[in-house]
């Protein structure tokens, strides 16, 4: 009887786990029930069907044949090529940080491989996915310039090369733009000092941005405050070279004929050194 009875309770317990893998099925629309046991099939019909799942968008259930490939053939070409799907598959379908971790496996098994940067490319994709607005953490834009200027420096005669550095100029415009943010806080509260650190940095550490030109003018404001004539001068003046249709530019002189100034270089400026880095120096 207690042979029996303990028969019994595994039975129990197996419909339980079944009743619950079919209730979790239930939820995923890209879950073929019917195909859940397949994945124990070869490598090469199971790649296949990843492919053919990835045609139909049934995303989920393609990461699943890739994941499967990879787990059952270790180190097998087929592992590795199903390695590269399943980083890609998962970038489509959203899952951005699973990208990330299957593609710096990728590339710590196969760095020199056929297939690697595009493997980089993918990550720095994923990370770039990830980027949210300046009012924000920007960990994703500093994290998105280093993948991608991984593919710059070690592919730098692949296809994604270019597509790489357009990606680079948008998160570093992201990281400026974080700046201006908090410059602008500081300055709304004449907290001239805190401003002038962040605009300082726009200036000098993201020279190339978009937001270098409302930072020449944020300068010249909270130097003007603060009463360091030279400095507002100087960027006025880098401001007026290299933008000098600039509304920003038109401001920040009429702000300097307010109190009988008008924009003049000092060579011997943090500004004018860094000046020369600028776009139409």
């Amino acid at each position: 009887m207690v042979k029996k009875a303990a028969r019994i309770g595994s039975v129990v317990i197996v419909a339980a786990g079944i009743g619950a893998l079919l209730s979790s099925c239930q939820t995923d629309p890209d879950i073929d029930i019917t195909k859940l046991a397949a994945e124990t099939e070869p490598p090469e019909v199971l790649y296949n069907q990843g492919l053919a799942n990835i045609k139909a968008g049934k995303m989920s259930e393609a990461i699943r044949k890739f994941d499967a490939v990879d787990a059952q053939n270790p180190f097998s070409e087929w592992s590795r090529k199903a390695q590269v799907m399943g980083t890609f598959t998962k970038y489509r379908a959203g899952r951005n940080t699973e990208a990330v971790t299957s593609g710096n496996r990728y590339l710590s098994l196969y760095p020199q491989s056929e297939d690697a940067a595009y493997v980089q490319y993918l990550v720095g994709l994923a990370y770039w996915k990830q980027i949210v607005d300046v009012t924000q953490d920007q960990k994703s834009s500093q994290r998105t310039i280093e993948a991608m200027q991984k593919v710059v420096d070690n592919y730098p005669n692949s296809e994604y090369v270019d597509d790489a550095q357009a990606k680079i100029r948008f998160a570093r415009d992201q990281l400026a733009g974080k700046e201006m943010q908090v410059g602008r806080y500081y300055l709304e509260r004449k907290e001239f000092l805190g401003a002038i650190q962040r605009f300082r940095a726009v200036v000098e550490k993201y020279p190339n941005t978009n937001q270098v030109e409302e930072a020449l003018a944020r300068l010249v404001e909270a130097y003007f405050a603060l009463g360091v004539v030279q400095e507002a001068q100087t960027a006025a003046a880098v401001l007026g070279h290299n933008y000098p249709d600039s509304q920003w530019y038109a401001d920040s002189f009429k702000l300097l004929q307010s109190g009988g100034l008008e924009p003049r270089e000092n060579s011997g400026s943090w500004i004018s050194r860094a000046g020369k880095k600028l776009i139409g120096a």
